[in-house]
């Protein structure tokens, strides 16, 4: 068992060439409740990915899940975190990729599938393909607003991990969007809104 990962909620951990995630137990909890609160977690995240992959979109094929030891036994991706890939690649391959990535998150949204946690440390490039991980704070939602919270968090990763490709990421992000999310134009006004009432209390 190699560990690659201790998380606040889970550890992640490679055996036997798959990924295996397990939730950890929150001594603050009362042990009956957060037993309850794993297995729903573990339960709802494998079906998140499953849900994904039907819609079209990348993500690990999952082996097993275990609820009682809420663990998720997946197929590991190795390949490149966007969070790495953005900044070392040039231009060109930016603009392909961000917009290749607004397309898949285009298609989870107009599923109804809100990842909870778009940051560039959550999708792996692998064979030009884009992988979406952590589905841990995802759910099923059509709720326009839900949808937009989702897109702030990616742009807010975008302006403190990419901010020298700022504009050109979320530009090419985008105009994908818009080609796979029928309400794409409801989401985005949404955004807006949302950008505005930050810049409000901020003043």
């Amino acid at each position: 068992m190699k560990i690659i990962k201790r998380g606040a909620e889970a550890i992640l951990y490679l055996e036997n060439n798959h990924l295996v995630k397990e939730r950890v137990k929150k001594s603050y909890r009362v042990s009956q409740i957060d037993e309850k609160l794993r297995k729903f977690r573990t339960r709802k995240e494998a079906k998140l990915i499953s849900r994904a992959k039907r819609c079209g979109v990348e993500a690990p094929n999952i082996i097993s899940v275990d609820e009682n030891n809420f663990k998720i036994n997946m197929e590991f991706i190795d390949g490149k975190r966007l969070k790495e890939f953005f900044n070392e690649t040039d231009d060109k391959n930016r603009k392909q990729v961000s917009g290749n990535l607004g397309k898949s998150v285009g298609l989870l949204h107009n599923h109804g599938i809100v990842h909870g946690d778009l940051t560039t440390s959550n999708m792996i490039l692998k064979d030009n393909k884009i992988f979406f991980i952590d589905f841990g704070l995802g759910e099923l939602s059509k709720r326009i607003e839900t949808q937009a919270v989702d897109l702030s968090v990616l742009k807010e990763a975008f302006k403190s991990t990419h901010f020298k490709h700022l504009n050109l990421l979320w530009e090419n992000f985008i105009k994908g969007y818009k080609q796979t999310n029928n309400n794409f134009n409801k989401v985005l006004d949404t955004l807006n809104d949302i950008e505005k009432r930050g810049r409000y209390v901020k003043r």
